[in-house]
């Protein structure tokens, strides 16, 4: 069997037809199997939907209960057969329920492996690399430009600048799922014990990460409806990004706008947003993870879903190394 048998790029996403579903669909579908909870991976309106638990439950939290006719949840490394193929859930270390699937028929195996990243994350559980004929990995920061510092390194950049300016507010970017969590987390792990305020956007899924076990220590609401701006002199103020062009953000006192995102290591996209504390923390793999991890799997073959396909496309064939780019649409940067 050819890979492109087992697997292959449709307008609606990667399709299985041996075993009839779709791997990340960006239209509705019947059968669907999601890696992660991010809105361009997980949509609504899906005949069934086969995910791990914790990302079912974020598709609930974020869609409603009736996001899918019928659900299923996935046990990492449980292996489970749909018309015969047999697919495998394997943890991604992106967000929070993230995960690669492995789709194995006739001998082949090929995984996809969703959005992922190597470095240490505290509210998710870590990659593993898996062995497979072809890989499918995502390229957001696919050039060598693209090298994430360690996120102690950035958060300690955060915390000195606070103790610096203790009369002025530090509002910090972060997406929703996932980002804005791991940012509370590394907080609390470089000994931050204050209360974080956050955005009314962040109150559901970071209730929903404290309810799995992982402890964001105490977070007040930073809405327009309470406080004033003398409560928030010093304070670290988390929301999604959006908030911090609209009236929610001007409440805060003298407040250092902050972005935690991998793009924050290009200087002119930040100086652009405006950005004066840009923080370079990523749930993407960089360039250097991107390359371990494509010869840890040992594929022959490397499909490219999304990002900057060229230059890993490139190293690839430099390498040795079948290579090209599926030319997916409709997934973003949301969580870079």
């Amino acid at each position: 069997m050819r890979a492109s048998d087992l697997l292959h790029p449709r307008p609606e996403g990667l399709y299985c037809p041996p075993g009839d579903f779709f791997i990340d669909p960006v239209r509705p579908v019947n059968r669907a199997l999601i890696t992660h909870g991010h809105s361009d991976h997980a949509r609504s309106g899906h005949g069934s939907v086969l995910a791990t638990q914790q990302t079912l439950d974020i598709m609930g939290l974020r869609y409603g209960e009736d996001f899918a006719g019928t659900t299923q949840a996935a046990m990492l490394g449980e292996t489970i057969a749909i018309d015969g193929v047999d697919v495998t859930f394997h943890p991604a270390g992106h967000v929070l329920g993230s995960a690669q699937i492995a789709v194995e028929h006739q001998g082949r195996r090929i995984v996809a492996s969703g959005d992922y990243k190597r470095q240490k994350d505290a509210t998710c559980a870590p990659f593993e690399p898996i062995r497979c004929d072809v890989f499918i990995t995502e390229a957001t920061f696919g050039l060598p430009v693209f090298r994430h510092p360690p996120d102690t390194e950035e958060i300690a950049r955060l915390l000195k600048s606070a103790a610096q300016f203790p009369e002025r507010s530090h509002l910090v970017g972060a997406y929703a799922l996932g980002k804005a969590q791991r940012v509370m987390r590394l907080l609390r792990d470089a000994g931050y014990d204050k209360p974080l305020y956050i955005h009314g956007a962040l109150a559901k899924l970071s209730a929903y990460y404290q309810s799995q076990g992982i402890d964001l220590g105490e977070l007040e609401p930073a809405t327009v409806e309470s406080g004033g701006k003398q409560d928030f002199a010093g304070a670290i103020v988390v929301g999604p990004p959006s908030a911090f062009a609209d009236r929610w953000a001007r409440r805060f006192p003298d407040p250092i706008s902050c972005f935690a995102s991998g793009w924050m290591r290009i200087r002119q996209r930040a100086k652009q947003g405006g950005v004066e504390l840009p923080l370079i923390i990523s749930d993407h793999a960089d360039w250097d993870e991107l390359i371990v991890t494509i010869k840890q799997t040992g594929a022959e073959e490397i499909w490219v879903t999304h990002g900057r396909e060229e230059a890993l496309v490139r190293w690839c064939e430099l390498e040795g190394i079948a290579a090209r780019p599926l030319h997916l649409v409709g997934y973003e940067d949301e969580g870079d």
